[in-house]
């Protein structure tokens, strides 16, 4: 959709996890409905938006990736300010990618408002065979976290509208009862309503909204 486009609300939404996890590809994959075989990482901050439809809201989405830098701990406080929400991704057939899921979290938390919505995401649920993070485990300590949490495949598409969706549309029900803080993003509500939950379509891999 264009940038110019109408909308409700600008949530900035920031990608974080460890290089090589799927989040460029979750990105690409929301914003252009794209997937990049090529693994080389970008070096830089980048961020992509996308205007969504949530019920009679227009939300955009103003997305970041860390592109590569988390590889050298140089991400800076300014990649989280005025972020709304995040996606915590790991990939489920790398342990090693799921055991830095506190560390992240604790960066996160360091850097931006502490009532942010939170979403951990084990990517690459295609790769069944390989997995080596059993989902109840990533479940349990997310709902012991507080934290949404989701599988997806960028690859196959699956749940990464959910995923995405699912954030936004919790980031609107804390932002309109003033739970959250908009920090540097300017969001300009028409319409004060709480938007509902929407009906959402349930795909193969596992969640726990």
């Amino acid at each position: 959709m264009g940038s110019d486009e109408a909308y409700n609300f600008v949530f900035k939404v920031v990608l974080i996890g460890e290089s090589g996890v799927g989040k460029s590809n979750l990105l690409s994959r929301f914003t252009k409905n794209e997937f990049n075989h090529d693994s080389r990482t970008t070096i830089g901050v980048e961020f992509s938006t996308r205007t969504v439809q949530l019920n009679t809201f227009a939300i955009k989405a103003q997305i970041w990736d860390t592109a590569g830098l988390e590889r050298y701990r140089a991400i800076t406080s300014a990649y989280y300010r005025g972020a709304v929400g995040a996606l915590l991704v790991y990939d489920i057939t790398k342990h090693l990618t799921y055991d830095s899921v506190e560390r992240w979290l604790k960066e996160l938390f360091d850097h931006a408002d502490p009532h942010m919505v939170v979403m951990l995401v084990g990517n690459k649920c295609d790769l069944e065979a390989d997995r080596s993070v059993p989902t109840e485990q990533a479940r349990d300590f997310a709902e012991k976290s507080g934290l949404l949490f989701l599988e997806t495949s960028a690859l196959a598409s699956t749940n990464v509208e959910v995923a995405f969706n699912t954030v936004l549309t919790e980031i609107h029900k804390k932002v309109s009862s003033k739970q959250v803080v908009r920090g540097s993003i300017s969001a300009v509500t028409l319409n004060p309503s709480v938007v509902p939950h929407p009906e959402e379509e349930k795909k193969p891999c596992c969640k726990n909204i």
